[in-house]
């Protein structure tokens, strides 16, 4: 399984993720998969498409909120929107996981998250926020 990255108690994110994948988060107890990659980004990537059918496969609820570059805020949105009715642990993918937290930081800061936390909740699972959230 890819590189998971806990970034709260109930939020992490990936680099790309396989259909094959999708059991094993279930068995981790995640609740929601979000995918932020577009599809044919890459040649070698599964598509929306079939990322749905297996996280379903594994009793997953699926979101596909593809980013390019920056997330506007309609992306923005609909990471909270997915996240807040989640039913447990949400995981976001996208190529290097990027993305995701970018995308879901973004959200939590506009909701009112102290900055200075989701600067280290982000470089406590690898990533440097600061130059988003600074």
């Amino acid at each position: 399984m890819a590189d998971i990255r806990q970034v709260t108690p109930d939020f992490a994110v990936a680099p790309q993720l396989q259909p094959g994948d999708m059991a094993e988060a279930a068995r981790r107890g995640f609740a929601l998969v979000i995918n932020n990659r577009p599809d044919d980004e890459a040649e070698d990537q599964p598509s929306g498409a079939q990322m749905q059918a297996a996280a379903e496969a594994a009793g997953l609820a699926y979101a596909h909120i593809p980013v390019r570059g920056g997330p506007n805020e309609a992306q923005i949105e609909a990471v909270a929107e997915a996240v807040k009715g989640a039913t447990g642990p949400v995981l976001a993918f996208c190529r290097s996981g990027t993305r995701s937290i970018v995308t879901w930081s973004i959200g939590r800061a506009l909701a009112g998250e102290d900055r200075d936390a989701l600067i280290a909740h982000g470089r406590n699972a690898g990533y440097d926020l600061s130059g988003v959230l600074g």
